[in-house]
């Protein structure tokens, strides 16, 4: 008789083969990379000065609300991120490794905290994903404790960083990727594009949970702000323009990669 484990693994295998499942979380990594899309433009205008949002996903969100369609555009974007964590919660029962497991429900919980994000631009919440981590950061910082938990927030920030600027320098993405499909040219490209992506994505991310640890370290809730925080500290630089300019370049190339997995992740 099979295990109770291997029914649950059999179910979940049953329902990832599902077509329309796989239609929306390929639909998934379109909305994924326009969000990045939309953030990398949100950088550029903060390297010019012209940002007048916080520098995070939920910052681009708020851009978008304000155009034409943005809403209808914003419920879009939410469906698909959902769709993406279903599709990982799928993979956390039938993959076997563990490791795979534990990046799994990273995943399912990052695309899940990015849709309520989503969610509360909807509904005319004003307060920024950065604020809230500030808030809360500012909160944590009053004992011991709570500055132990965001020094190891920041420590795991900054892991989550060196391990998206490793698969892009060493292009471990393209195991995920049906490469086989591709042409010759459109595989360079993809690779180009993932490699500057990940890697762009991992610095940002690294600096970020840096801050966290000095936040921690001077009772400082202002350098707890993630990835604002971030584009904050290069902006402070001498070539600040360019860095940032670099920034959204590397956005902009995920953001693209993001849209050539909706062809070509293996799903």
């Amino acid at each position: 008789m099979p295990s109770a484990t291997s029914q649950a693994r059999g179910a979940a295998s049953r329902a990832a083969d599902n077509t329309w499942l796989e239609r929306l979380t390929r639909a998934g990594f379109v909305c994924y990379g326009v969000l990045h899309l939309l953030f990398a433009y949100l950088i550029a205008q903060i390297a010019f000065g012209a940002g007048g949002e916080d520098g995070d996903q939920s910052g681009a969100m708020h851009k978008l609300a304000a155009k034409p369609y943005g809403t209808a555009l914003i419920v879009v974007l939410v469906v698909g991120l959902v769709a993406l964590a279903v599709w990982q919660l799928l993979e956390i029962v039938t993959v076997r490794s563990h490791l795979e497991r534990l990046a799994s429900a990273g995943r399912v919980a990052f695309y899940l905290y990015l849709g309520w994000n989503g969610v509360k631009v909807l509904r005319g919440k004003k307060t920024s994903s950065a604020d809230t981590q500030q808030d809360a950061t500012e909160g944590l910082l009053g004992s011991d404790l709570g500055r132990l938990t965001v020094g190891v927030a920041g420590v795991v920030v900054a892991a989550i960083g060196v391990g998206l600027a490793y698969a892009g320098l060493t292009r471990r993405f393209e195991r995920h990727l049906r490469v086989s499909r591709m042409s010759a040219a459109t595989r360079r490209l993809i690779s180009r594009l993932g490699t500057a992506g990940y890697t762009a994505k991992g610095l940002a991310y690294g600096i970020a949970g840096v801050l966290f640890v000095v936040a921690a370290v001077r009772y400082d809730p202002d350098k707890a702000r993630g990835l604002d925080a971030a584009l904050q500290a290069l902006a402070g630089q001498s070539y600040g323009t360019w860095l940032l300019l670099l920034t959204a370049a590397g956005f902009t190339a995920y953001g693209l990669f993001a849209v050539g997995e909706a062809r070509y992740r293996k799903v």
